[in-house]
């Protein structure tokens, strides 16, 4: 069922004027004829809805117009074109410890920057005690906030803005700097948030992030949006520009229903790939715990300095369970010519979870895929993981473990 959204972005536009002199800049105040300036386009034609309950990653490099754009959401700043509808009440965490004054108490800090939020002095008090339990900082949360560490702002920042429940939540980076206990118990609560129907907006680098989080995601770059769509494909085309910003193309292509993403600069690209079992049979379906094989050919199309060949196995979220590469293995190779081939075989044990996986190839210079780019290939290939003939168990890894009970009866306990 389609809802009205409670966030809608129409054609938004923020460009900053930048003054050949400051006199310049005094007298336009007065009057736009006067004062030279040039125009520079932060963001240009921003246009998106959310419904309620609906969760949306925004990505893209520094620079690209993400904070811009979450500030005219907010209403912190004045948009130059377009317009922002917004249904109900937002709360935001845009910048660590925004409103907070480091002479105060966290407690204090609650209410000055609650009371910033709209909230009254005894809303705040009825909210207080659950505030400081979110927060779990102990008696530093009566102790002035400049003797705070970053992750401890954090945690107060996120338990004031979420003590009551908005209509829509945004969080721009805040989380990464928590610890991983509190980082998941900030993701329990959007959860709940979002099942009553809270819209969530998440700025984050972080891929685990976004894919547990979001069912969508917005790519920006260089202030207008490059794609919008499932969080996975999105993910995946933003590290291919990451991998191309020097040199490189990128292409999309759909296998077995998915969008998959290839990019490089192809002086090396894998010519062909297949999964074998333990005998060197193909195969599209292994059981848990068995042997499988990655068969690669590398063709090398022009000379290449340094080649190493990386994979990873990634779920069907686009989660990556393992990823290894030949740089880190002592196995890179060097100074090949055009027309060389390299056959490389991967053997490991499918200790994983029954599900659908994928394989990423990757061939570059150094370690990573960043300066150097030959080839990176989402989806190379796919398989099916099924449990035949292990015990049932939870989770994506299969670890088996030996369990050990002794009964005791009462009279020798």
């Amino acid at each position: 069922m389609i809802q009205d959204p409670v966030l809608r972005v129409d054609r938004l536009g923020k460009a900053f004027k930048s003054y050949s002199h400051e006199l310049g800049r005094v007298l336009s105040w007065f009057s736009a004829r006067y004062g030279q300036y040039e125009e520079k386009w932060i963001l240009r034609d921003i246009s998106f809805a959310i419904e309620p309950g609906q969760s949306l990653a925004i990505i893209g490099q520094n620079g690209a117009g993400k904070s811009t754009l979450l500030k005219m959401i907010t209403g912190t700043l004045r948009a130059s074109e377009g317009q922002v509808h917004l249904k109900g009440q937002i709360a935001a965490i845009l910048e660590l410890g925004m409103g907070f004054n480091p002479d105060l108490t966290g407690r204090q800090n609650v209410f000055q920057a609650g009371g910033l939020l709209g909230h009254s002095h005894h809303a705040l008090e009825g909210k207080m005690d659950e505030i400081e339990a979110f927060a779990e900082i102990g008696s530093y949360f009566d102790q002035p906030m400049r003797v705070y560490s970053s992750g401890m702002q954090m945690r107060v920042a996120f338990a004031l803005a979420t003590a009551f429940r908005p209509d829509i939540l945004i969080v721009d980076e805040a989380l990464s700097v928590g610890d991983a206990y509190f980082q998941q118990k900030c993701f329990d609560r959007v959860e709940r948030f979002r099942e009553a129907g809270t819209a969530f907006i998440l700025v984050s680098h972080d891929r685990a992030a976004i894919l547990n989080l979001c069912e969508r995601a917005i790519l920006l770059d260089r202030g207008r949006i490059a794609k919008d769509g499932a969080p996975d494909e999105i993910m995946d085309y933003y590290n291919a520009m990451i991998g191309t910003q020097s040199d490189g193309d990128i292409s999309t292509e759909l296998v077995r229903g998915r969008v998959a993403t290839r990019s490089g600069t192809y002086e090396a690209t894998v010519e062909a790939i297949a999964l074998h079992d333990a005998e060197g049979h193909p195969i599209e379906v292994a059981s848990v715990g068995s042997q499988m094989q990655i068969r690669a050919t590398i063709a090398v199309h022009a000379p290449v300095q340094r080649l190493v060949f990386g994979y990873a196995i990634k779920n069907r979220m686009g989660q990556t369970l393992f990823g290894i590469n030949t740089h880190y293995t002592d196995q890179e190779l060097e100074n090949l010519s055009a027309g060389d081939r390299v056959d490389v075989t991967v053997s490991f044990p499918l200790n994983i979870a029954a599900g659908d996986y994928s394989i990423t190839t990757s061939l570059s210079e150094k370690e990573n895929h960043v300066s150097k780019n030959y080839e990176w290939c989402d989806l190379a290939a796919t398989f099916s993981v099924v449990n035949t003939a292990r015990q049932v168990f939870d989770g994506l890894a299969f670890i088996p473990p030996t369990i050990e009970v002794t009964h005791r009866p009462a009279d020798q306990a």
